[in-house]
């Protein structure tokens, strides 16, 4: 019985004894077990699961990486393609590998059988053989970006070994066409920035499963690319073929779930009606930098998916072919934005934007409207016009608008002028607004030349205004690079003053009625003209006082600037002189006081008192090859001669014996103490 309880106690003993030791033994056994089974190159750092071995001037791919680490970095070394031991494809466990910035030649061997990630780039790889990518059977994003790989430098079928690849990226190579034979589960295709000119029919054949395909910036023409070439990607999401030289899209595009399509800077000169047929899900369309005049009406009809449309920098041409694009964009809901349509020919339109033109403006040979009749104005009055259409839109901040002395009524049949008929003064261009004619205009607009930079535009209307718009751009041949600008005024307002104009230019101004919601009226009552701003003119009579209280004179807008300049430059030439003169009056004093104190320099006049001279009044001085005190204070020096004898010698030199010494002599001695002769020692 008393065994048997023993036993009880010694086993619980036991288990507690055990128990705070368990841990720390699992531990050990984590430890060894790790650094067995996960060795790390004395080449590089491991860290957890990642291996570095980058930027270490390696030559080949390091012994002794053990199982445990996915990543491994290899990049910005010197490996070449005979750095790749066998070991190396029996490591398991790495996924992700890292090797651009090298030197490879060709596809290596040899790789982690089980990689899935693997970076090329920036080698100068040229060959890409069947056998190396048959050993990577669970490669899925190949990165080959910036190599020197040609197209017979792929071997036939080489990529369709690599029967898991999902994404292969061969941006920047020397390819001229599409390799043949790609991984039927590829997903995601990247081959701008090549010289490829001929795309094969069967080039896409067995990739139903492709989403995304960049062919930007290569030498495709129209002939180039085989009829029905895109047309079993089925799965195709985005297609882009920019910078190429394409006169027409491609037919027979995919047309399931295609979204985004990129045909910018190529040389498109048409479009045909049936080339975006089919395509319900796109909804982002660029045909920007083409030599597009004109588009076929219903060419966007089937893209009911659009939310963006970009058309800039095309040759667009405002005839008669641009009214239904005119009416279809003003047309379009608020979801799709569209950007890029502005007149380029004929000149007198050019930078309008073409969904602000009204039909008036566009000459149409066979069109028949009736124009209505034009106003029949003084000769002195350059400023009343007929309807025309205005410009595109971008805030200035250089305009003030106008009330006028009273308000005018809105009755079609009476309008009162809206400023005296006083005379113009000198140099100045004024007009009167006649009484509109209801049947002949309702809108009619007068400007008046203030000076060389500013215009005041008058209006005045037979019907009620909510608000009106003004736009004014400068004519010329360089109008595309000008800016369009405008500007938003209350009903109430009847005239604007448009400030900061180039003297001695023309400006076409527009004047636009809205309604209450800011769109434009029905009848198009846009009332358009050209006004020419005075020279700069710098006689007496510039600065005569205006005929209106909003009529100021403006100043050459150079002359500010001018003076400016002259200013700083007066201040920098004085700043300059002040700066000469203090250098060289601080050189002139440094230069007296090395001359007159060769010894002081860094050292007070205590020191000097303390190196064996009087504290008070004199100071041992050191001037060329002999030695004077020289008293401080002005005081009479003592009668009697001062000599100064050296007492210890470094290296056996003279001693104090070796000097007479004179009746009336003061000797200093090694401690500093005036004493006797006899008590120095050399």
């Amino acid at each position: 019985m008393e065994l048997h309880q023993s036993g009880r106690v010694w086993n619980k003993d036991w288990v507690s004894f055990l128990r705070p030791w368990i841990p720390i033994l699992l531990g050990l056994h984590m430890q060894f077990s790790r650094a067995s089974g996960s060795s790390c190159p004395e080449e590089c750092r491991c860290d957890r699961t990642f291996v570095y071995c980058n930027e270490r001037s390696l030559t080949s791919v390091p012994l002794g990486i053990g199982e445990g680490y996915k990543t491994l970095y290899l990049h910005n070394n010197q490996i070449n393609n005979a750095g790749f031991p066998l070991e190396f494809y029996h490591v398991a466990s790495v996924e992700n590998v890292y090797l651009y910035g090298n030197q490879l030649d060709e596809f290596p061997i040899n790789l982690p059988k089980n990689v899935r990630v693997l970076h090329l780039q920036e080698n100068n790889i040229q060959t890409i053989s069947r056998a190396a990518l048959a050993q990577l059977l669970w490669l899925e994003e190949l990165h080959l970006d910036d190599n020197s790989i040609s197209t017979v430098g792929v071997e036939e079928g080489a990529f369709r070994e690599a029967i898991s690849l999902k994404m292969l990226f061969l941006t920047k190579n020397h390819l001229s066409s599409v390799p043949i034979g790609l991984p039927e589960d590829l997903k995601e295709l990247r081959l701008d920035e090549n010289r490829i000119a001929v795309i094969a029919e069967e080039a896409f054949r067995n990739v139903t499963r492709l989403e995304r395909l960049l062919l930007d910036g290569n030498l495709l023409t129209d002939e180039g690319v085989a009829p029905g070439t895109f047309q079993d990607l089925v799965m195709l999401r985005e297609l882009s073929l920019a910078r190429n030289s394409l006169t027409y899209p491609p037919p027979l595009l995919p047309g399931d779930v295609l979204v985004k399509l990129n045909f910018q800077d190529n040389q498109m000169n048409e479009i045909p009606v049936t080339s975006f047929e089919g395509l319900r899900r796109l909804e982002r369309l660029d045909i920007s930098n083409n030599q597009l005049q004109s588009l076929t009406q219903g060419v966007f009809e089937g893209l009911v998916s659009l939310r963006q449309l970009t058309v800039r920098n095309n040759l667009w041409l405002c005839d008669c072919s641009i009214n239904w694009v005119i009416l279809w964009l003003k047309s379009l809901p608020t979801s799709l934005n569209v950007r890029g349509f502005m007149c380029q020919k004929p000149e007198r339109v050019r930078g309008m934007v073409i969904r602000e033109l009204n039909t008036e403006l566009i000459q149409c040979p066979h069109s028949t409207t009736t124009a209505p009749p034009p106003i029949n104005l003084p000769p002195t009055s350059p400023g009343l016009t007929s309807r025309s259409p205005p410009s595109s839109t971008d805030s200035p901040s250089d305009m003030h608008s106008l009330s006028p002395p009273s308000k005018l009524p809105s009755s079609p049949t009476h309008h009162p002028p809206l400023f005296s008929s006083s005379p113009p003064r000198d140099g100045e261009q004024r007009t009167n607004l006649p009484p509109l004619d209801p049947e002949r205009e309702n809108l009619q607009i007068k400007f008046t030349i203030l000076n060389g930079s500013a215009i005041h535009v008058s209006w005045v209307a037979s019907f009620p205004v909510t608000a009106y718009k003004v736009t004014w751009a400068k004519m010329g041949p360089s109008l595309s690079g000008d800016t369009v600008r405008d500007r938003m005024v209350g009903g109430e307002h009847r005239g604007i003053r448009l400030a900061n104009l180039e003297p001695k230019s023309t400006y076409r101004i527009c004047v636009i009625p809205l309604d209450a919601f800011n769109n434009y009226r029905p009848k198009d009552d846009t009332v358009c003209s050209e006004a020419v701003t005075k020279p700069v003119s710098y006689g007496p009579d510039n600065n005569k006082g205006p005929l209106w209280p909003e009529q100021a004179t403006q100043q050459d807008p150079s002359s500010p600037f001018l003076l400016a300049g002259l200013i700083g430059g007066a201040v920098i030439v004085v700043l300059v002189l002040l700066l000469s003169i203090f250098c060289w009056h601080m050189h002139k004093k440094d230069r007296s006081s090395s001359t007159n104190w060769k010894y002081n320099k860094g050292r007070r006049k205590d020191d000097y008192g303390e190196a064996g001279t009087k504290k008070d009044n004199s100071i041992l001085e050191m001037t060329e090859t002999s030695f004077q005190i020289v008293s401080l204070n002005n005081e009479q020096l003592l009668k009697g001669d001062y000599r100064i004898q050296p007492m210890y010698t470094p290296n056996g030199g003279i001693g104090f014996r070796d000097f007479p010494v004179g009746n009336n002599s003061t000797v200093y001695c090694k401690n500093n103490v005036q004493a006797d002769t006899d008590f120095c020692r050399a």
